[in-house]
């Protein structure tokens, strides 16, 4: 009779390893996928990040009206310096026998130290300063010339204090918080603090003047003025002139591009950033015959894609085509070389904004709006209120594309787990048969031999 052979734990284990790395194949390859997508979503937000960079260099041409084409020198800067608007006109500005407004200065006799008690009682500090009085009570505690200077300097007010020490003693000196004749002011005192009082029409040995509160003064192209202050705001429209010594100075107002040049500059550099951010993404780098090198091709995560290449192109083109009242990319010193990197010659702008101002800045005002519409529809806008809430928005086609990445990565996430829940099902019955099989083998086994036995028993006995 033929016998019947045992299966073996090895030989089923290896059967179920075979079916189960046949089941799990699917599973490898969706995975696969999702590590491609994975990797389109970084190369998109790679994207994102140097578009975005480019859009905050955009924002400073967004006004070029508003960017400052102005420039001011002075022939000596210890005399005076000038600061412009757009508005200035240009020319020279011939300041003459400057005068520096000042503020009033007194100073006390020369006590102890500063720390020394003060005789006759609390008392109080009466200044008159532009037509009004201010009252400063000192009590009993505060009575030195520290504690005096403490309690004016507390009160915000016409009058600073301080106290100035030597091995020989020590002053109170109060100055005026304001340059200017407005500034000066008289004190009275009652108490201890009646050695404080100052009145030019009267005797006052307590304080000595030091400096008298005064205007400044000079002529401007043959102009008298005065200022309260040392800063000229409303003296050449435009313009804000600081006096800082005496003499005379010569304040130039000049044509300057130099602003407007630095913010197209900081575009170019963000706008090749981007453009080449962008080519990493979407380049193809064949196999190398040469020897050496990588010995396949590679392609990066987002070759192919339409949307990212056409942005780049048109990015391209945003330069290369670049034409606004009778100017050219060319004329300002924007170029794109045959590799596809934008150049920027700050001389030639210089040179091209000094024949047309108004030209360059219409030009410049048309690079804006193309690539600001560029990067609009790549990162999308919003708006808000006052109270910065979100009014609007709109999604750019780069969070379009990653969301549409996420959504497929969670699709195919959900159907491998699907695939995996239905594979350990199918194992699970796979093994049961053979579980069952193996025992229906054994019990066969057992059967044969007890059959065997019979027989040759049966034979034995015949004989």
């Amino acid at each position: 009779m033929t016998s019947i052979s045992n299966l073996g734990s090895s030989q089923i284990a290896s059967q179920i390893a075979t079916v189960e790395a046949r089941m799990q194949a699917p599973i490898t390859a969706l995975k696969a996928q999702v590590t491609t997508e994975q990797a389109s979503i970084t190369a998109w937000g790679n994207i994102n990040g140097a578009v975005s960079t480019l859009s905050q260099a955009l924002a400073n041409i967004k006004n070029v009206a508003s960017i400052s084409s102005r420039n001011a020198s002075t022939t000596d800067s210890t005399k005076a310096t000038a600061t412009v608007s757009n508005t200035a006109a240009t020319g020279a500005y011939n300041l003459t026998s400057i005068s520096l407004a000042k503020s009033q200065e007194i100073y006390s006799n020369r006590l102890s130290s500063g720390a020394a008690t003060l005789a006759g009682g609390a008392g109080a500090l009466v200044f008159a300063v532009g037509g009004k009085n201010e009252t400063i009570a000192i009590g009993s505690g505060s009575l030195t010339l520290n504690g005096v200077a403490a309690a004016i300097n507390k009160t915000p007010g016409g009058v600073q204090a301080s106290v100035i020490g030597t091995s020989a003693g020590a002053r109170l000196v109060l100055t005026s918080s304001a340059t200017g004749s407005a500034g000066a002011f008289n004190v009275s005192g009652t108490g201890a603090l009646a050695q404080f009082d100052y009145n030019p029409g009267s005797a006052h040995a307590g304080e000595v003047l030091a400096q008298t509160a005064s205007n400044a003064t000079l002529t401007l192209n043959g102009v008298p003025l005065t200022s309260s202050t040392n800063t000229l705001t409303n003296a050449v429209a435009g313009v804000t002139i600081a006096l800082a010594g005496s003499g005379n100075a010569v304040v130039s107002v000049s044509s300057s591009p130099t602003n407007l040049s630095s913010s197209v500059q900081a575009v170019a550099t963000s706008l090749n950033a981007a453009i080449s951010t962008i080519a990493k993404m979407t380049k193809f780098t064949p196999a190398s015959t040469a020897g050496s090198g990588s010995s396949t091709a590679t392609a990066g995560p987002l070759l192919g894609n339409f949307s990212a290449t056409e942005l780049k192109n048109e990015m391209l083109s945003a330069v290369s085509g670049l034409a606004a009242s009778g100017v050219s990319a060319g004329a300002v010193g924007l170029s794109v070389s045959g590799s596809g990197v934008v150049s920027f010659n700050a001389t030639s702008f210089a040179s091209e904004y000094a024949k047309s101002p108004i030209s360059v800045q219409n030009l410049i005002g048309s690079l804006y709006s193309t690539l600001n519409g560029l990067t609009t529809g790549a990162l999308g806008t919003s708006s808000g209120s006052a109270g910065g809430t979100i009014t609007s928005k709109s999604t750019g086609f780069i969070a379009a594309a990653t969301a549409s990445l996420n959504a497929l990565i969670t699709s195919i996430d959900a159907q491998s787990l699907q695939i995996s829940k239905e594979n350990a099902a199918q194992l699970k019955i796979l093994q049961q048969g053979y579980i069952v099989a193996e025992n229906k083998a054994s019990s066969a086994s057992i059967t044969q031999t007890y059959l065997s036995i019979f027989l040759g028993s049966g034979s034995s006995s015949k004989s």
